[in-house]
């Protein structure tokens, strides 16, 4: 098989594991609370290693911003034999009791965004897989987590996010906003791949605290220490799995 086009990988480079992060920067968080971790490409947007954790062999890549190169991440992953997709993310709250540093593992991902929609109809569920989301909820009570669980949403359109749009979305009791989970877990679904999501809250838009609020910084000091923990939870589900 001839390299992926992005990624850069052929079948058999990568692990049948994969944290999907979209900063490729924390790509090498991740690596850092790993083992033997070597790098395998590096390509636009998307940086690749694979790593193990507890015995458990894994890849990391990144996504970049949006479903759009989330979307070309899993396409790619899935044709070289990756089996299970678990983002790593960042999250916009939409309830006031949802703090910054707060955990989020979504149960689902309304389709605010094209690309899974070029797919399948937008009535479609997007849905993580429930193995892949009991291990993150129980990996995160195992870490003394307050983890929320339930529905998000994910946006194309990060600063269109206006006042009717949020406050619809706090309505419906939607958690958080982030911009890639429901294009993965539409396309595993449709490729047979497992897939889950979970996200630290980095701002709350209910309160007026999201993100780009913070001076001089993408993310306040709280939600950049506790993508640690976010991280750390996904490596123990890993194991688990």
């Amino acid at each position: 098989m001839a390299k992926q086009p992005h990624l850069l990988v052929s079948e058999g480079d990568l692990n049948e594991i994969a944290l999907i992060p979209g900063d490729p920067g924390r790509v090498d968080r991740i690596a850092a609370q790993c083992e033997n971790v070597e790098e395998v490409s590096q390509n636009r947007e998307y940086k690749l290693v694979n790593a193990e954790y507890d015995g458990t062999p894994l890849t990391i890549c990144s996504t970049g911003i949006g479903c759009p190169s989330a979307a070309i991440a899993v396409e790619e992953l899935h044709n070289v034999g990756v089996e299970t997709v678990i983002r790593v993310g960042t999250t916009g709250a939409l309830q006031a009791d949802i703090e910054i540093g707060d955990m989020v593992v979504a149960t689902g991902a309304a389709k605010e965004e094209g690309t899974s929609k070029r797919y399948e109809s937008a009535t479609y569920p997007a849905v993580p897989d429930y193995g892949v989301l009991s291990e993150l909820v129980d990996a995160a009570e195992a870490n003394d987590e307050d983890v929320h669980v339930g529905p998000i949403v994910s946006d194309d359109a990060f600063y269109n996010e206006s006042e009717d749009f949020v406050d619809d979305w706090e309505a419906a009791n939607l958690l958080c906003i982030e911009m890639e989970a429901s294009a993965v877990f539409s396309l595993a679904r449709r490729k047979g791949m497992r897939a889950g999501a979970i996200c630290t809250v980095d701002g709350n838009l209910v309160k007026g605290t999201q993100k780009g609020k913070t001076e001089g910084d993408e993310l306040p000091e709280k939600a950049k220490n506790n993508v640690e923990r976010a991280i750390r939870i996904s490596l123990d589900a890993v194991a688990a799995l």
